[in-house]
Protein backbone atom coordinates (compact mmCIF):
# COMPACT_ATOMS: atom_id res chain seq x y z
CA UNK A 1 0.00 0.00 0.00
CA UNK A 2 1.01 3.60 -0.59
CA UNK A 3 0.57 6.05 2.30
CA UNK A 4 0.86 9.83 2.06
CA UNK A 5 1.43 11.40 5.49
CA UNK A 6 1.32 15.08 6.45
CA UNK A 7 2.63 16.49 9.76
CA UNK A 8 3.41 20.13 10.51
CA UNK A 9 5.63 20.31 13.59
CA UNK A 10 8.20 18.46 15.69
CA UNK A 11 5.76 16.46 17.83
CA UNK A 12 3.76 15.44 14.76
CA UNK A 13 6.97 14.34 13.05
CA UNK A 14 7.79 12.11 16.03
CA UNK A 15 4.31 10.59 16.32
CA UNK A 16 4.01 10.07 12.56
CA UNK A 17 7.39 8.33 12.36
CA UNK A 18 6.33 5.80 14.98
CA UNK A 19 3.03 5.23 13.20
CA UNK A 20 4.96 4.59 9.99
CA UNK A 21 7.11 1.97 11.72
CA UNK A 22 3.99 0.29 13.11
CA UNK A 23 2.35 0.23 9.66
CA UNK A 24 5.52 -1.32 8.18
CA UNK A 25 5.30 -4.16 10.68
CA UNK A 26 1.83 -4.97 9.36
CA UNK A 27 2.26 -4.06 5.69
CA UNK A 28 5.65 -5.19 4.38
CA UNK A 29 4.99 -3.51 1.03
CA UNK A 30 4.21 -0.11 2.60
CA UNK A 31 5.54 2.95 0.78
CA UNK A 32 5.50 6.41 2.36
CA UNK A 33 5.64 9.87 0.89
CA UNK A 34 5.34 12.80 3.24
CA UNK A 35 5.29 16.42 4.24
CA UNK A 36 7.03 16.23 7.61
CA UNK A 37 10.41 16.12 9.25
CA UNK A 38 13.66 14.29 9.80
CA UNK A 39 12.14 11.48 11.85
CA UNK A 40 9.59 10.65 9.16
CA UNK A 41 12.36 10.59 6.58
CA UNK A 42 14.45 8.32 8.82
CA UNK A 43 11.45 5.99 9.15
CA UNK A 44 11.48 5.44 5.39
CA UNK A 45 9.35 8.26 4.03
CA UNK A 46 10.21 10.20 0.90
CA UNK A 47 10.28 13.74 2.26
CA UNK A 48 8.69 16.18 -0.19
CA UNK A 49 8.89 19.25 2.07
CA UNK A 50 10.13 19.84 5.62
CA UNK A 51 7.63 21.17 8.17
CA UNK A 52 9.97 23.98 9.28
CA UNK A 53 9.40 25.68 5.91
CA UNK A 54 5.69 26.07 6.74
CA UNK A 55 5.64 26.30 10.55
CA UNK A 56 4.11 29.71 11.20
CA UNK A 57 1.63 30.61 13.92
CA UNK A 58 -0.20 33.77 14.90
CA UNK A 59 -2.13 36.18 12.69
CA UNK A 60 0.71 38.38 11.40
CA UNK A 61 3.33 35.65 10.87
CA UNK A 62 0.81 33.59 8.92
CA UNK A 63 -0.35 36.61 6.92
CA UNK A 64 3.18 37.73 6.09
CA UNK A 65 4.12 34.21 4.94
CA UNK A 66 0.80 33.44 3.29
CA UNK A 67 2.36 33.03 -0.15
CA UNK A 68 4.79 30.43 1.19
CA UNK A 69 2.03 28.55 3.02
CA UNK A 70 -0.32 28.54 0.03
CA UNK A 71 2.51 27.48 -2.24
CA UNK A 72 3.26 24.59 0.09
CA UNK A 73 -0.41 23.57 0.11
CA UNK A 74 -0.52 23.56 -3.70
CA UNK A 75 2.68 21.54 -3.89
CA UNK A 76 1.36 19.01 -1.38
CA UNK A 77 -1.92 18.50 -3.21
CA UNK A 78 -0.29 18.28 -6.64
CA UNK A 79 2.35 15.83 -5.43
CA UNK A 80 -0.28 13.74 -3.66
CA UNK A 81 -2.54 13.65 -6.69
CA UNK A 82 0.33 12.64 -8.98
CA UNK A 83 1.48 9.86 -6.64
CA UNK A 84 -2.10 8.60 -6.11
CA UNK A 85 -1.72 6.90 -2.70
CA UNK A 86 -4.04 4.26 -1.28
CA UNK A 87 -4.60 6.44 1.80
CA UNK A 88 -3.75 9.86 3.18
CA UNK A 89 -2.88 10.10 6.89
CA UNK A 90 -3.08 13.56 8.43
CA UNK A 91 -1.34 14.28 11.74
CA UNK A 92 -2.68 17.24 13.78
CA UNK A 93 -1.80 20.57 11.97
CA UNK A 94 -5.51 21.39 11.37
CA UNK A 95 -5.32 24.65 9.42
CA UNK A 96 -3.33 22.99 6.67
CA UNK A 97 -4.64 19.44 6.96
CA UNK A 98 -8.38 20.06 7.04
CA UNK A 99 -8.13 22.13 3.87
CA UNK A 100 -6.17 19.29 2.29
CA UNK A 101 -8.73 16.71 3.50
CA UNK A 102 -11.46 18.46 1.52
CA UNK A 103 -9.46 18.20 -1.71
CA UNK A 104 -8.37 14.61 -1.09
CA UNK A 105 -11.96 13.58 -0.36
CA UNK A 106 -12.92 14.73 -3.85
CA UNK A 107 -10.28 12.40 -5.29
CA UNK A 108 -11.94 9.43 -3.60
CA UNK A 109 -8.83 8.60 -1.54
CA UNK A 110 -9.50 7.51 2.09
CA UNK A 111 -8.55 10.20 4.62
CA UNK A 112 -7.42 9.06 8.06
CA UNK A 113 -6.59 11.54 10.83
CA UNK A 114 -4.11 10.54 13.54
CA UNK A 115 -4.10 12.97 16.49
CA UNK A 116 -7.39 14.82 16.27
CA UNK A 117 -7.44 18.60 15.80
CA UNK A 118 -8.23 20.32 19.09
CA UNK A 119 -11.59 21.60 17.91
CA UNK A 120 -12.95 21.15 21.44
CA UNK A 121 -10.70 24.06 22.50
CA UNK A 122 -11.18 26.51 19.64
CA UNK A 123 -12.76 26.70 16.18
CA UNK A 124 -15.34 24.05 17.03
CA UNK A 125 -17.03 24.71 13.68
CA UNK A 126 -14.23 22.68 12.09
CA UNK A 127 -16.04 19.54 13.22
CA UNK A 128 -18.32 20.06 10.21
CA UNK A 129 -15.35 19.63 7.86
CA UNK A 130 -14.21 16.58 9.80
CA UNK A 131 -17.63 14.93 9.40
CA UNK A 132 -17.62 15.59 5.66
CA UNK A 133 -14.05 14.87 4.66
CA UNK A 134 -12.37 12.58 7.22
CA UNK A 135 -13.15 8.88 6.94
CA UNK A 136 -11.68 7.83 10.30
CA UNK A 137 -10.28 9.78 13.22
CA UNK A 138 -7.78 8.25 15.66
CA UNK A 139 -7.65 10.14 18.94
CA UNK A 140 -4.78 10.23 21.46
CA UNK A 141 -6.75 12.00 24.21
CA UNK A 142 -9.45 9.96 26.02
CA UNK A 143 -11.90 12.81 26.64
CA UNK A 144 -12.17 13.52 22.90
CA UNK A 145 -14.38 10.48 22.28
CA UNK A 146 -17.26 11.97 24.24
CA UNK A 147 -16.83 15.43 22.72
CA UNK A 148 -16.94 14.18 19.15
CA UNK A 149 -19.83 11.82 19.93
CA UNK A 150 -21.83 14.79 21.18
CA UNK A 151 -21.12 16.41 17.83
CA UNK A 152 -22.39 13.43 15.85
CA UNK A 153 -19.02 12.00 14.84
CA UNK A 154 -17.53 8.74 16.11
CA UNK A 155 -13.77 8.55 16.68
CA UNK A 156 -11.40 5.88 18.00
CA UNK A 157 -9.24 6.44 21.08
CA UNK A 158 -6.06 4.43 20.50
CA UNK A 159 -4.01 5.55 23.51
CA UNK A 160 -1.40 8.27 23.77
CA UNK A 161 1.83 7.89 21.79
CA UNK A 162 3.84 9.87 24.33
CA UNK A 163 3.38 6.94 26.72
CA UNK A 164 5.02 4.69 24.13
CA UNK A 165 7.81 7.09 23.27
CA UNK A 166 8.83 7.84 26.84
CA UNK A 167 8.58 4.18 27.85
CA UNK A 168 10.85 3.21 24.95
CA UNK A 169 13.29 5.98 25.86
CA UNK A 170 13.54 4.90 29.50
CA UNK A 171 14.06 1.25 28.48
CA UNK A 172 16.96 2.16 26.20
CA UNK A 173 20.00 1.06 28.18
CA UNK A 174 22.33 2.71 25.66
CA UNK A 175 21.03 6.21 26.29
CA UNK A 176 23.51 8.69 27.66
CA UNK A 177 22.61 11.44 30.13
CA UNK A 178 22.02 14.80 28.50
CA UNK A 179 23.35 16.54 31.59
CA UNK A 180 26.12 15.54 33.96
CA UNK A 181 25.00 15.82 37.59
CA UNK A 182 26.77 18.59 39.47
CA UNK A 183 24.61 18.57 42.60
CA UNK A 184 22.34 21.45 41.60
CA UNK A 185 18.65 20.97 40.81
CA UNK A 186 17.95 21.20 37.10
CA UNK A 187 15.12 23.47 35.98
CA UNK A 188 14.02 22.47 32.49
CA UNK A 189 12.90 25.29 30.21
CA UNK A 190 10.57 24.14 27.41
CA UNK A 191 9.58 27.35 25.65
CA UNK A 192 7.84 25.98 22.56
CA UNK A 193 8.69 24.59 19.14
CA UNK A 194 8.12 27.67 16.96
CA UNK A 195 10.03 30.94 16.84
CA UNK A 196 7.00 33.02 17.71
CA UNK A 197 6.28 30.94 20.81
CA UNK A 198 9.89 30.94 21.92
CA UNK A 199 10.37 34.68 21.47
CA UNK A 200 7.32 35.38 23.66
CA UNK A 201 7.79 32.76 26.37
CA UNK A 202 11.51 32.34 26.88
CA UNK A 203 12.33 35.92 28.00
CA UNK A 204 9.69 35.71 30.74
CA UNK A 205 10.96 32.31 31.87
CA UNK A 206 14.54 33.58 32.02
CA UNK A 207 13.57 36.63 34.06
CA UNK A 208 11.51 34.48 36.45
CA UNK A 209 14.45 32.22 37.38
CA UNK A 210 17.02 34.99 37.64
CA UNK A 211 19.10 34.84 40.84
CA UNK A 212 17.39 31.76 42.31
CA UNK A 213 20.09 30.01 44.32
CA UNK A 214 21.27 26.44 43.71
CA UNK A 215 19.36 25.79 40.49
CA UNK A 216 20.67 24.88 37.07
CA UNK A 217 18.53 26.23 34.19
CA UNK A 218 18.68 24.00 31.11
CA UNK A 219 16.94 25.00 27.89
CA UNK A 220 15.60 22.16 25.75
CA UNK A 221 16.06 23.59 22.26
CA UNK A 222 13.48 22.73 19.63
CA UNK A 223 14.57 20.89 16.48
CA UNK A 224 14.84 23.09 13.43
CA UNK A 225 15.59 26.26 15.42
CA UNK A 226 19.11 27.53 14.85
CA UNK A 227 21.41 28.25 17.84
CA UNK A 228 21.74 31.91 16.83
CA UNK A 229 18.03 32.43 17.43
CA UNK A 230 18.30 31.22 21.01
CA UNK A 231 21.47 33.22 21.55
CA UNK A 232 19.68 36.40 20.45
CA UNK A 233 17.15 35.89 23.27
CA UNK A 234 19.48 34.64 26.00
CA UNK A 235 22.00 37.41 25.34
CA UNK A 236 24.93 37.64 27.73
CA UNK A 237 23.53 35.33 30.39
CA UNK A 238 25.97 32.51 31.10
CA UNK A 239 23.81 30.63 33.63
CA UNK A 240 21.57 28.98 31.01
CA UNK A 241 22.70 25.75 29.36
CA UNK A 242 21.33 24.70 25.98
CA UNK A 243 20.65 21.11 24.96
CA UNK A 244 19.77 20.36 21.34
CA UNK A 245 17.77 17.38 20.13
CA UNK A 246 17.32 15.71 23.51
CA UNK A 247 14.28 17.06 25.33
CA UNK A 248 13.70 13.70 26.99
CA UNK A 249 17.26 13.75 28.32
CA UNK A 250 16.65 17.17 29.84
CA UNK A 251 13.39 16.06 31.45
CA UNK A 252 14.96 12.88 32.78
CA UNK A 253 17.45 15.03 34.74
CA UNK A 254 15.03 17.79 35.74
CA UNK A 255 13.70 18.50 39.22
CA UNK A 256 11.11 21.03 38.03
CA UNK A 257 10.15 22.70 34.74
CA UNK A 258 8.65 25.76 33.09
CA UNK A 259 6.69 24.55 30.08
CA UNK A 260 4.82 26.21 27.26
CA UNK A 261 1.44 24.54 26.82
CA UNK A 262 1.31 21.68 24.33
CA UNK A 263 2.53 18.10 24.07
CA UNK A 264 5.49 19.09 26.25
CA UNK A 265 3.24 19.46 29.32
CA UNK A 266 2.14 15.85 28.96
CA UNK A 267 5.71 14.65 28.38
CA UNK A 268 6.89 16.53 31.46
CA UNK A 269 4.19 14.86 33.54
CA UNK A 270 5.10 11.40 32.22
CA UNK A 271 8.68 12.04 33.34
CA UNK A 272 7.22 12.97 36.75
CA UNK A 273 8.69 16.47 36.75
CA UNK A 274 6.58 19.09 38.58
CA UNK A 275 5.88 22.05 36.30
CA UNK A 276 4.41 25.48 35.80
CA UNK A 277 2.57 25.85 32.48
CA UNK A 278 3.33 29.19 30.84
CA UNK A 279 1.80 30.68 27.72
CA UNK A 280 2.39 34.29 26.76
CA UNK A 281 0.30 36.01 24.09
CA UNK A 282 1.25 39.20 22.21
CA UNK A 283 -1.44 41.41 23.70
CA UNK A 284 -1.62 42.26 27.39
CA UNK A 285 -4.69 40.50 28.67
CA UNK A 286 -5.76 38.57 31.74
CA UNK A 287 -6.08 34.81 31.76
CA UNK A 288 -9.86 35.08 32.01
CA UNK A 289 -10.08 37.32 28.93
CA UNK A 290 -7.64 35.06 27.05
CA UNK A 291 -9.85 32.05 27.80
CA UNK A 292 -13.01 33.92 26.86
CA UNK A 293 -11.66 35.02 23.49
CA UNK A 294 -9.67 31.98 22.43
CA UNK A 295 -10.24 28.90 24.59
CA UNK A 296 -13.55 27.09 24.89
CA UNK A 297 -12.62 24.71 27.70
CA UNK A 298 -11.67 24.96 31.35
CA UNK A 299 -7.96 24.17 30.93
CA UNK A 300 -5.27 24.53 28.26
CA UNK A 301 -2.62 22.06 29.42
CA UNK A 302 -3.05 18.44 28.43
CA UNK A 303 -2.22 17.33 31.97
CA UNK A 304 -5.23 19.15 33.40
CA UNK A 305 -7.51 18.32 30.49
CA UNK A 306 -6.86 14.59 30.75
CA UNK A 307 -7.17 14.67 34.55
CA UNK A 308 -10.34 16.84 34.60
CA UNK A 309 -8.72 18.83 37.43
CA UNK A 310 -6.04 21.44 38.04
CA UNK A 311 -3.00 19.25 38.59
CA UNK A 312 -0.55 21.90 37.34
CA UNK A 313 -0.83 25.71 37.48
CA UNK A 314 -1.54 27.50 34.21
CA UNK A 315 -0.30 31.06 33.69
CA UNK A 316 -1.80 32.48 30.53
CA UNK A 317 -1.80 35.75 28.64
CA UNK A 318 -0.97 38.75 30.79
CA UNK A 319 -0.95 36.55 33.88
CA UNK A 320 2.29 35.03 32.66
CA UNK A 321 4.81 37.46 34.05
CA UNK A 322 8.12 36.88 35.88
CA UNK A 323 6.63 37.48 39.31
CA UNK A 324 3.78 34.99 38.88
CA UNK A 325 6.00 32.35 37.28
CA UNK A 326 8.51 32.63 40.10
CA UNK A 327 5.79 32.51 42.76
CA UNK A 328 4.43 29.23 41.37
CA UNK A 329 7.86 27.70 40.71
CA UNK A 330 9.40 28.22 44.14
CA UNK A 331 7.18 25.69 46.01
CA UNK A 332 8.21 23.02 43.48
CA UNK A 333 11.90 23.33 44.35
CA UNK A 334 11.64 21.38 47.62
CA UNK A 335 9.54 18.61 49.17
CA UNK A 336 6.31 20.57 49.60
CA UNK A 337 2.61 19.80 49.52
CA UNK A 338 2.40 21.46 46.09
CA UNK A 339 5.11 19.21 44.70
CA UNK A 340 3.63 16.02 46.18
CA UNK A 341 0.15 16.87 44.90
CA UNK A 342 1.43 17.31 41.36
CA UNK A 343 3.22 13.96 41.44
CA UNK A 344 0.07 12.22 42.72
CA UNK A 345 -1.94 13.91 39.99
CA UNK A 346 0.52 12.63 37.39
CA UNK A 347 -0.10 9.05 38.53
CA UNK A 348 -3.85 9.47 38.12
CA UNK A 349 -3.37 11.07 34.69
CA UNK A 350 -1.26 8.15 33.47
CA UNK A 351 -3.94 5.69 34.59
CA UNK A 352 -6.51 7.60 32.55
CA UNK A 353 -4.29 7.57 29.45
CA UNK A 354 -4.02 3.80 29.62
CA UNK A 355 -1.26 1.45 28.49
CA UNK A 356 1.29 1.91 25.74
CA UNK A 357 0.56 0.76 22.18
CA UNK A 358 -1.07 3.78 20.50
CA UNK A 359 0.85 3.57 17.16
CA UNK A 360 0.22 -0.19 16.94
CA UNK A 361 -3.51 0.15 17.61
CA UNK A 362 -3.82 2.94 15.03
CA UNK A 363 -1.78 0.96 12.49
CA UNK A 364 -3.95 -2.12 13.05
CA UNK A 365 -7.08 -0.11 12.31
CA UNK A 366 -5.65 1.67 9.26
CA UNK A 367 -4.26 -1.46 7.61
CA UNK A 368 -7.44 -3.45 8.36
CA UNK A 369 -9.67 -0.67 7.01
CA UNK A 370 -7.67 -0.50 3.79
CA UNK A 371 -7.59 -4.27 3.41
CA UNK A 372 -11.34 -4.46 3.84
CA UNK A 373 -12.04 -1.64 1.40
CA UNK A 374 -9.81 -3.26 -1.24
CA UNK A 375 -11.50 -6.64 -1.09
CA UNK A 376 -13.74 -7.48 -4.07
CA UNK A 377 -17.46 -7.15 -3.45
Amino acid sequence: MKYYIVAGEASGDLHASNLMKAIKRRDSSAEFRCFGGDRMEAAGGKLVKHYRELAYMGFWPVLSHLGTILGGARLCYQDLRDWNPDAVILVDYPGFNLSLAKKVHRLGIPVYYYIAPKVWAWKSWRVNSIRRYVDEMFSILPFEEDWFRRHSYSIRYVGNPSVDEISAYLKDKKRKPAIEDDGRRVIALLAGSRRQEISRNLPVMLEAIKDIDCIRPVLACAPGIEPEFYDSIIGQRDDVEKVYGNTYGVLESAYAALVTSGTATLETALFKVPQVVCYKVPAKMTASLFRKLFIKCRFVSLVNLVSFSEVVPELLGGDMNPENVREHLMPLLSDTTERRMQLEGYNQMKNILGPAGAPDRAADDIVNLLSTSNQPA
